[in-house]
C-alpha cells in the first residue's frame, strides 16, 4: 500500500522525503500515519527495483549553474518507467478481503484519475462485490443466533450499518462514473501513455 501511495505522488512531480511524508498524511488524514521508519526503508527498496531515481537536490546560482545545496543535503526521489509499470500493476491488483483491503482501496481510489472510465467502474464494481459477500456473511452471522453477547452483536450490527454505508457509497461513484459517459479524460504526457497500456492489457487478458 505504501510503495502505491509513494509511485502515484511521485508520477505528479519528483519530491524529497519530507515532502512525500507530508503529502501522504494530507492526502489520507488521519485514516493513515506514516513514520520515517517506515517511508525510508520503502524508497530504498524502490530504488533498488529501479521504480524510482534518487538524487541530491541542487539549487541554481545567480549565474545560472546548478550546485548543490549547503548544510544538510536532501535526496530528491523520481518515479522511473518501470515505477510508472508497476504503479498501474499495484493499481489493478487482485483485492485480498479484509480489513487491510479497506485501507488499501482507500489508497488505490485516491488515484483512479490515472485509468480509463471502464477500469474505474471494473474496479468499484469488483470492491462492490466483495463488500455485499462481506454484508452477506455478517447477516447470517446475525440470523443465526449464535452472538449472545451484547456486545459481540453491537460489534456485528455496527459492521453491518458500515458495510452497507460503503456499497451505497461505491454504487453513488459507480453510477456517477456511468453518467459522465466515456468521454476519454484529458491526460497528458505518462498518463495518456499509461491509459493505452491498460486498455491493450484489458483486450488481451
Amino acid at each position: 500500500m505504501l510503495e502505491l501511495a509513494i509511485l502515484g505522488l511521485l508520477k505528479e512531480r519528483p519530491m524529497h522525503g519530507y515532502q512525500l511524508s507530508r503529502e501522504l498524511s494530507d492526502a489520507h488524514g488521519p485514516f493513515w500515519r506514516v513514520s520515517y521508519g517506515s517511508l525510508y526503508p520503502t524508497l530504498r527498496r524502490l530504488e533498488r527495483d529501479g521504480a524510482i531515481e534518487a538524487t541530491p537536490e541542487e539549487s541554481v546560482t545567480s549565474r545560472g549553474s546548478k550546485t548543490r545545496t549547503k548544510g544538510r543535503r536532501k535526496t530528491v526521489y523520481a518515479i522511473t518507467e518501470p515505477g510508472e509499470q508497476l504503479f498501474l500493476e499495484l493499481l489493478e491488483e487482485t483485492p485480498q478481503e479484509g480489513q487491510a483491503e479497506d485501507a488499501r482501496f482507500r489508497v488505490r481510489l485516491g488515484f483512479f484519475r490515472y485509468l480509463p472510465p471502464e477500469t474505474r467502474i471494473r474496479l468499484m464494481e469488483r470492491r462492490r462485490g466483495a463488500l455485499e459477500q462481506r454484508l452477506a456473511e455478517i447477516d447470517d452471522a446475525i440470523r443465526s443466533g449464535d452472538t449472545q453477547d451484547d456486545y459481540r452483536r453491537a460489534v456485528l450490527e455496527h459492521s453491518r450499518a458500515s458495510t452497507g454505508s460503503d456499497i451505497a457509497w461505491l454504487t453513488g461513484l459507480i453510477q456517477a462514473e456511468r453518467d459522465r459517459g466515456t468521454a476519454a479524460p484529458r491526460y497528458r504526457g505518462s498518463e495518456r501513455r499509461a491509459t493505452a497500456t491498460l486498455r491493450r492489457k484489458e483486450r488481451t487478458s
